[in-house]
């Protein structure tokens, strides 16, 4: 069976909405170009520009109702939505305090508050501490749906490329070798080990799932998804064949 990329998702800013694009640029030093290419500190991280660990950012794995934010960029910077507010449209470069109001209670108040958004390195402000793309099953997925009785939606995992065709978990068979999507090269690095990040629902922004018992109790594991890295510089589409 063909296997083809059938989703892509870009996140502007780090832990704060999820954007569905047709196409997206992959490079070897900027991974998804584009993709979490800014983050909002927490008052108890360091104040740098540099790579930083997840527990660092305001990120859905502290505060759920984050998960509903949707993100589109548009010309004069990013378009944020929610269920709870007001589209907000600003220039992450303009500084925090927009987007730190915005926020405001979506954020719990027994966490460190928002302190500074940063410019991500080159690479992104990803979970991992190098340029890396992330790629999904559906298949995976459906069978984890199956598994919780309930449609878990793609979303939660915040994963950017999503391919269709393969068998459920066929995916960790990926990372053997090279492979092409598009006009790029990607080479495999690891599995993805999971966070309680996709515990939460991002149509209802709150934790419906205990997502790790769920992967635990069905396949004996906590990872979803796959890490690669761009080894050859070019384009992916929706629809493009897997080889």
């Amino acid at each position: 069976m063909t296997v083809i990329l059938a989703h892509i998702w870009r996140h502007p800013l780090k832990g704060l909405g999820s954007e569905a694009v047709e196409r997206v640029d992959l490079d070897p030093e900027q991974a998804v170009v584009g993709d979490r290419a800014w983050a909002l500190l927490n008052a108890e991280a360091e104040d740098t520009d540099e790579w930083q660990p997840r527990r660092n950012f305001l990120q859905v794995a502290s505060g759920p109702r984050l998960s509903a934010i949707t993100a589109a960029e548009t010309p004069g910077g990013v378009r944020l939505t929610h269920p709870d507010r007001a589209p907000l449209d600003f220039s992450p470069a303009s500084g925090t305090g927009v987007l730190a109001d915005w926020i405001g209670d979506l954020w719990p108040d027994n966490r460190p508050g928002p302190a500074r958004l940063v410019k991500a390195p080159a690479q992104g402000m990803t979970d991992v501490s190098y340029a890396s793309v992330s790629i999904g099953n559906l298949a995976s997925l459906r069978a984890l749906s199956q598994k919780a009785g309930m449609d878990v939606d793609m979303r939660r995992f915040r994963i950017n490329l999503w391919l269709d065709g393969l068998a459920p978990w066929e995916e960790i068979d990926l990372l053997k070798s090279d492979i092409t999507l598009g006009t790029a090269t990607l080479s495999p690095v690891e599995p993805i080990e999971r966070c309680r990040a996709p515990d939460a629902n991002p149509v209802k922004g709150s934790r419906d799932l205990g997502m790790l018992r769920l992967l635990e109790d069905g396949w004996n594991t906590r990872d979803f998804g796959v890490y690669f890295k761009v080894s050859k510089a070019g384009s992916a589409g929706v629809g493009d064949a897997l080889t």
